[in-house]
């Protein structure tokens, strides 16, 4: 699956979800050498037992606990008939390491680039506005102390550490993805003011680094970031929206549950829908989820009258077009995708192409809409995104359609009503 690409050349980008498996033999003590597991059983005795010997990497509670084990444990631990004993999805992300700064290396080509003057439907408009008091925990390689968005920087927090689940302080992106991802939903042109804007340049940034500079990670620090989102949602009492521009064709119960009950606690979950189009039925996980919001890409392409799903954008279930009713493998919504230009891990720009960045433009119009109706749940806030979006219908690309389809949902909501 390929969640974006450069233009002119193909990056894989995509969540390739499998197993891990070690191909060394024997009891090695070297991390490289374990397997990430999850283990449950429905006697708490025993879980108990498990749990004082192997150690607790993430506790999930009635679905079990994750941990480390070498191949030699796996293999004893699933002789316990007592016990569950699965490998946790790995969750992998092609890209080139980078680098992290603060300081300006160049200037956009465009500071409103295509899809900021698309959704704010302006093709004149210089800055962007809106966002105040929102939070957006952007999921994925971290985030770098970028000069246009390091004044929104909230918390930064690294969930990929072997060593330690979660290291506070600590979300430096030397992949890329994720600061581009950022940019576009807050982005606020920089101190100079020479830097690009995003779609809620007033919210906060909570840069959450779920996937490592090789663009490796697991489900369970994935699930673990989702609660622990909500989690600060409650604490602080906060409106959160979670971005995820990351998926899987495989579907992962731990994220699954975890994205149920962040939006259980009030919380609005966006994700990509995926770049395996055009064929139907190609939309990824986390994105196909009931409680997900999932956005498809459009491209600066004017068809039927209206920008046109690109053709890389995974495409959802024919069947349920024109019901207006999310079920499990639904596109909800569309937003640029392609050819969009944002902030870069050498503290620079790239333009690059995808679902990953046609999510970040919906978090991004979310925080503006919820900072402007604060008294909005997370349900009203969802149902307010759908009718902006049926109010701009999309007929172009691959199996669009007149009012709800496969290819882009309810159409593409903008911050005019």
């Amino acid at each position: 699956m390929k969640w974006y690409k450069t233009v002119g050349s193909l990056v894989m980008a995509a969540v390739l979800i499998a197993p891990m498996y070690s191909t060394s033999v024997g009891a090695s003590e070297d991390k490289s050498d374990k397997l990430r597991v999850l283990i449950s059983s429905t006697n708490e005795n025993v879980k108990k037992n498990a749990k004082a010997d192997y150690g607790v990497r993430w506790d999930f509670k009635e679905n079990g606990f994750s941990t480390e084990v070498t191949e030699k444990q796996y293999q004893a631990l699933q002789k316990n008939k007592n016990l569950t004993v699965e490998l946790v999805e790995e969750v992998s992300l092609d890209a080139k390491p980078g680098g992290s700064t603060s300081t300006r290396t160049a200037v956009p080509n465009d500071q409103t680039p295509w899809g900021i003057e698309a959704i704010y439907e302006n093709e004149t408009i210089a800055a962007t506005s809106g966002g105040s008091g929102v939070k957006v925990a952007v999921l994925d390689t971290g985030a770098i102390n970028h000069v246009d968005y390091v004044s929104n920087l909230e918390q930064c927090k690294d969930f990929t550490q072997r060593k330690s689940p979660l290291v506070n302080n600590s979300c430096n992106d030397g992949n890329g993805h994720g600061t581009h991802v950022a940019g576009t939903v807050l982005a606020n042109g920089g101190s100079d003011g020479q830097g690009v804007y995003g779609v809620a340049p007033e919210a906060k940034l909570w840069a959450y680094k779920v996937l490592s500079d090789r663009g490796s990670g697991y489900s369970d620090d994935i699930a673990a970031a989702i609660q622990h989102a909500a989690d600060e949602a409650t604490r602080l009492g906060e409106e959160v929206i979670i971005s995820m521009s990351l998926g899987s064709s495989t579907k992962s119960s731990l994220i699954a549950d975890a994205v149920t009950y962040a939006y259980n606690k009030d919380v609005l979950v966006v994700a990509a829908a995926g770049n395996s189009g055009p064929n139907a039925n190609t939309i990824g996980y986390p994105g196909a989820l009931v409680d997900a919001v999932a956005v498809a890409a459009l491209e600066d392409v004017q068809e039927n009258g209206t920008y046109r799903v690109a053709d890389f954008s995974s495409r959802g279930n024919p069947n349920t077009d024109g019901d207006y009713v999310i079920q499990e493998l639904d596109v909800e919504v569309s937003a640029p995708g392609r050819a969009v230009e944002s902030t870069w891990y050498d503290g620079g720009y790239n333009t690059i192409s995808g679902t990953s960045m046609a999510t970040p433009h919906v978090s991004g119009l979310a925080a503006k809409i919820w900072a402007a109706n604060p008294s909005m749940t997370a349900a009203q806030l969802r149902a307010e995104l759908q009718t902006r979006a049926k109010n701009n219908d999309i007929l172009g690309g691959s199996g669009s359609a007149t009012g709800d389809d496969y290819a882009s949902g309810f159409g593409f909501p903008t911050v005019n009503q």
